[in-house]
């Protein structure tokens, strides 16, 4: 007992720096504070436009729980069932999760900051820019994987600033943090290459030798093992996926000049002012050096984004802990006397510019207003696929014409004779068209929807042969080498939405010779 408080209080040290006078009291509650609004913020918002494509896709993985997916371990379905079953299907229920996760990350952040030394304004500052960095206003404002893996990175981070302080049964705890984010997203596996490498190239190599990180390795591994097994059973389908996209080139390449500048984008040109602050303070700052394996992990997962021209946003996660840092870091050198007025006008500049940049990261203004807001300022979304979208930025026109796309479905169906209604399988495209049938149908009277697409042709046919089918989204051309009838019932269109979803439903008729049952290992669409 004595020995733990002795490593407690030698911890509690290690995060303080030298001349610390009680700074630090008040932070947690100022924290506290900026996450409870941004909590309120994104609950009033979550209805404003609608449901995602991905939101759709993961909502009907939430019904057909596995260890695994295609594209994605198993998490976010799990979020989905929950969230559905505990709460519902309003857009408030399916985003609440998220909503409390973004506000975690906020506590989070001002934990580290006040871990690593920072007093109120800190811990104040650190916060408020992971709450307004325009990716996270964007990434917490709906369902995804995506909401999940800045907590992990930043509790990864967390865990590794532990160990640095002394206590080297953190490991533990970091395993535990990697294991869960593995089932989370992939790219965990990016940040844990990156912080190891870090460790291994500096003299903090010392922190790994020991029983600890060995156990932590442990952990993280069989809390990962599920989903490692599934994707042995399943070949690995991921990396199928990850090759046909970029064979078919569907991603915007960048240059390592545009991909770190877009990182700029993401985190707000006035934040980017903490991150850099930030790596510089850990790597070459007196009081940051001891946590210099973190800066080498940013530069480590940056350089191999680049070289596997992995997308743009998967470095977001890396964020938080410089907003961290870089608080920190600022609080120290703007202490002088003269600089006084700096920290309130630093942190108006970070509250004015998250609030200007906000429209554009989180749908909180009308489409028209939105068009004439970001004319005004001259800035936009950045493109991150080459797909024909509307007036609306990708990211914001997925999120139109679903429930209209399913009505026009519903009524397709409706009309069929009640004989052809029993057997009819209605097709869609992608996962958002199946996922739109699958969310909104039941209360229009709709069977779920059969797909090739990721996941879905996991599902199989459901039992339906192709004798009368409803296809979304396909050519009359096409169709009429498959079906001896191909009539054309309605035509889906929205003037916000993708182009992709502005398209023609047909029914056909009597397949050529073939069962959905047959052809269904050629329906496979991993793209």
């Amino acid at each position: 007992m004595e020995e733990t408080s002795t490593s407690q209080r030698r911890s509690d040290e290690l995060g303080s720096p030298r001349g610390w006078d009680g700074r630090r009291a008040g932070g947690p509650t100022l924290v506290a504070a900026i996450a409870a609004v941004m909590l309120l913020f994104r609950l009033i918002t979550s209805h404003v436009y609608g449901l995602f494509v991905d939101e759709l896709y993961f909502l009907a993985c939430g019904e057909h729980l596995a260890w695994g997916y295609v594209d994605m371990p198993p998490l976010t379905a799990v979020q989905a069932f929950l969230a559905r079953a505990l709460f519902g299907d309003s857009m408030l229920a399916i985003r609440l999760l998220p909503a409390l996760e973004g506000s975690a990350l906020v506590l989070l952040v001002g934990a580290l900051a006040r871990r690593l030394g920072g007093g109120r304004w800190a811990q104040g500052i650190a916060a408020l820019a992971a709450a307004l960095a325009p990716g996270m206003l964007l990434v917490y404002g709906f369902l995804s994987m995506n909401a999940v893996e800045p907590l992990v990175w930043t509790g990864m981070a967390y865990a590794l600033v532990r160990v640095a302080q002394g206590d080297p049964r953190w490991w533990v705890m970091f395993g535990v943090i990697a294991g869960i984010g593995l089932e989370n997203k992939d790219t965990v596996l990016v940040y844990g290459f990156a912080l190891v490498v870090g460790l291994v190239l500096l003299p903090e190599r010392r922190l790994m030798a020991n029983r600890w990180f060995l156990l932590g390795g442990l952990v993280a591994l069989a809390l990962w093992l599920p989903n490692l097994v599934w994707m042995v059973q399943h070949h690995f389908p991921h990396l199928e996926q990850l090759a046909n996209i970029r064979r078919n080139g569907r991603n915007v390449d960048l240059s390592p000049l545009a991909f770190i500048g877009q990182q700029v984008l993401f985190t707000g040109p006035v934040t980017a002012v903490l991150c850099v602050s930030g790596l510089a303070w850990l790597a070459a700052g007196t009081e940051g050096r001891r946590y210099r394996p973190l800066a080498a992990a940013y530069l480590v997962a940056l350089a191999t984004l680049i070289a596997t021209h992995g997308r743009v946003y998967y470095l977001l996660a890396a964020y938080p802990a410089l907003l961290a840092a870089g608080g920190v870091a600022l609080e120290v050198w703007l202490s002088r006397p003269r600089w006084s007025w700096a920290k309130p006008a630093y942190a108006a500049l970070v509250a004015v510019s998250g609030a200007v940049l906000a429209p554009i990261a989180t749908p909180i203004l009308p489409p028209e207003t939105y068009l004439r807001y970001t004319r005004a300022i001259h800035f936009d979304q950045p493109r991150i696929e080459h797909r024909a979208t509307s007036a609306l930025p990708q990211l914001f026109a997925d999120r139109f014409g679903w429930p209209e796309m399913a009505e026009t479905v519903a009524r397709v169906y409706n009309a069929l004779p009640p004989a052809d209604r029993a057997k009819a399988a209605i097709f869609g495209q992608d996962y958002g068209q199946a996922g739109a049938v699958d969310f909104y149908g039941p209360k229009l009277g709709l069977p779920k929807a059969i797909s090739g697409h990721l996941t879905y042709w996991y599902w199989g046919p459901r039992g339906y042969t192709g004798e009368v089918a409803i296809v979304l989204g396909d050519t009359r051309e096409a169709l009429a080498r498959l079906f001896e009838s191909v009539e054309e019932a309605a035509l889906v269109s929205h003037p916000y939405s993708m182009r992709s979803q502005n398209f023609t439903i047909y029914v056909c008729r009597r397949p050529k010779g073939w069962t959905f049952k047959e052809v269904w290992p050629r329906l496979k669409n991993w793209g």
